[in-house]
């Protein structure tokens, strides 16, 4: 019998949030709950009933009330949500306005900055009051091209604030990608910072500005956050005006919110394939605000008052999902700049001085970190620290090991997983029940996950397929930008199942109720006929000391598909064939002989979207001769050429 990491405190449990609302919706709809199982069914089976008794439980402001919770709830993509209902994401999130710390941000070259819940409101008071008078409305759209400050997320919310239109991008983005992906949306303000730190270097971003601006062509004014200089030249840039500026004039007041309907545009984000220009994802202001405060205080569990962190630039869901804290009136932790400067360790010390509650990272720096001999546990009073969050990639089973023996004991690890496409996530934490080593806790409450088969039917527990969700959502997108009819959402998600939402990962769902992703479904591989998952393979490879990093793919051979996996060195290691023999039974020992690697071979570095995660699709095409579309969605581009004519791949 699988034996749990870590099991509540039954006085944790009890005064958990989740517990809270499961008792409020036994006591309101009359029905019995003994467990987060019999809550997780009766949320799917009950949806128009579990989310009206959300939007209560967490007093959602609106100005109008809904007429009819759904309609048309049968339907995917076409299900409607709180039709007539009048809100605005920003109001639900400026709720409170007082000296309490609502951001706090350290920045890698150890400056801290924070604003209170009044100095919050009061900025977008006036910035809101700016953009309005540049002729910033409802529907418009305002692009970020900023670093991970308090000011990005004061204008977000000005901009929400207005019934306008936010999408962001982090400002390591070249010239083209930012063009791939603001171009296509057509932003009349531009906001950016005049440069940002990463790593110990300064990085000038107005020269980006200038072309990214002129590429444009729709963008009316440039607001510049000084950053990395106190008055930065702004004489480059037509139509720009400092921060510093652009508040002096505008005195804060009482904001008069825009009342907007439950679906009307808040976000636009993007997709970060490499298979061509990046598509465009709407998602509206109810169906984020709902799925986000379901997820912070109910699955993590979030409380007024605490402090959470997630490692994040403004180009990942993350931030968005991050940001929403706020709702909770929690205080949002930023860190901007590279995580491992001045010190691998840089975010426990973060965590320490903070007192941060909740710590969220990705697989990678968890395994990087592991593999740098990092032991906070031992180095740091992490005291404060109760839930550890993990996303970006499958979380490795010692990555589960390293949590518990080497950062806290006492603590909630929660692997979780959804994405871009649906700004939040379909398989998360779940604060009153137990962590079993490489399992996501539980399906998200009202998210009818399953995990289907090529036959388009649930398979049992245990069995691999394709992870789906059968049953439709608020957060789902509103749509596409530049897709009126639709066609573009369609082929997205809805292609190979009709009617169900189609995510892209392989994956099971546990006897413990709780699910295994085994990596990106389009990056399966298939030797043999037999579908094996990538993060089957890495768990195996991530156990080598001498091993820094690997991505492996299928490659096409003699009728079949045979396995190959790339591998970066530690320095001073170098690929043997005594350690290509031991990674190969490693691999065959604890996996199976299909997983087995046909060809082991060594690269000085695998690509990676700006996301951080690996981009085995890319490498695929690579190997196969075939042209990468959009390089501008990698962080290294540059690694693409590294596997280009490998002589051991013709052979």
């Amino acid at each position: 019998m699988t034996k749990p990491l870590w099991i509540p405190d039954p006085a944790r449990a009890a005064a958990t949030n989740m517990t809270a609302f499961r008792n409020v919706v036994a006591q309101t709809h009359g029905v019995t709950l003994p467990d987060y199982a019999a809550l997780w069914s009766w949320s799917v089976e009950n949806r128009a009933a579990f989310w009206e008794t959300l939007w209560r439980f967490c007093d959602i402001r609106a100005s109008k009330p809904w007429d009819a919770v759904l309609v048309d709830g049968s339907k995917m993509p076409g299900a409607r949500w709180f039709i007539g209902a009048r809100l605005n994401y920003a109001e639900n999130l400026l709720r409170r306005r007082d000296g309490n710390e609502a951001i706090v941000c350290w920045r890698e070259n150890g400056t801290r900055s924070a604003m209170t819940y009044a100095e919050l409101y009061d900025t977008v008071a006036a910035l809101r009051t700016w953009m309005a008078a540049r002729g910033i409305g409802e529907g418009d759209r305002v692009a970020g091209f900023l670093p991970n400050l308090p000011e990005t997320i004061a204008a977000m919310l000005a901009t929400a604030s207005l019934g306008a239109v936010w999408s962001s991008c982090s400002p390591d983005f070249g010239v083209r990608g930012v063009l791939d992906r603001f171009g296509q949306i057509e932003p009349k303000l531009l906001v950016t910072a005049d440069g940002y730190f990463y790593g110990g270097k300064t990085f000038d971003s107005l020269a980006r500005v200038k072309e990214i601006a002129a590429g444009l062509g729709s963008v009316a004014d440039i607001l510049v956050v000084p950053y990395v200089n106190d008055a930065p030249d702004l004489g480059a840039l037509d139509n720009a005006t400092s921060w510093a500026d652009a508040m002096a004039d505008m005195p804060p007041g009482d904001i008069d919110f825009a009342q907007v309907p439950f679906d009307h545009p808040l976000f636009i984000m993007y997709s970060s394939g490499t298979t061509g220009a990046p598509k465009c994802i709407v998602h509206g202001h109810g169906g984020t605000l709902l799925q986000h405060v379901k997820e912070l205080r109910l699955h993590t569990d979030l409380k007024p008052g605490e402090r959470i962190f997630y490692f994040s630039t403004c180009g990942w869901m993350m931030w968005n999902w991050l940001v929403s804290s706020l709702a909770c009136e929690a205080t949002v932790m930023l860190f901007e700049g590279n995580p491992a400067h001045p010190g691998p360790d840089i975010l426990w010390e973060f965590a320490e001085k903070e007192r941060i509650n909740v710590v969220g990272v990705s697989a990678k720096y968890l395994s990087a970190i592991e593999k740098a001999g990092v032991k906070p546990r031992e180095t740091r009073d992490l005291s404060a620290v109760r839930a550890v969050l993990s996303t970006g990639s499958p979380l490795a089973h010692e990555g589960f090991d390293y949590v518990y023996r080497d950062i806290k004991e006492d603590v909630q690890l929660s692997s979780i997983s959804g994405g871009t496409d649906i700004i939040s996530c379909f398989t998360l934490g779940n604060p009153t029940g137990p962590v079993f080593k490489g399992e996501l806790q539980c399906r998200g409450l009202a998210m009818k996950v399953e995990v289907f088969g090529d036959d388009g039917k649930p398979l049992p527990t245990g069995e691999k397929g394709e992870l789906v969700c059968s049953a439709a959502f608020p957060s789902m997108p509103v749509g596409f930008w530049n897709d009126p009819d639709g066609a573009k959402y369609h082929a997205a998600y809805f292609d190979v199942y009709d009617n169900v939402w189609r995510h892209g990962d392989w994956a099971e769902i546990t006897k413990h109720g709780g699910v295994i992703v085994y990596g990106r479904s389009d990056a399966v591989l298939n030797p043999g006929g037999v579908r094996i998952g990538t993060a089957e393979i890495y768990r195996q490879v991530e156990q080598f000391d001498e091993v820094l990093d690997a991505l492996c793919i299928g490659q096409d051979w003699d009728d079949d598909v045979r396995v190959v996996l790339f591998v970066v060195m530690r320095p001073g290691h170098a690929l043997t064939d005594d350690l290509i023999a031991a990674i190969r039974k490693k691999i065959r020992d604890n996996a199976s002989p299909r997983h087995t690697p046909a060809k082991v071979i060594a690269v000085a570095d695998i690509p990676r979207t700006r996301s951080n995660k690996i981009s085995e699709l890319a490498v695929r095409d690579i190997v196969h001769g075939r042209q990468v579309k959009n390089t501008e969605a990698l962080a290294n581009p540059e690694a693409l050429k590294l596997f280009e004519g490998i002589a051991e791949l013709q052979v």
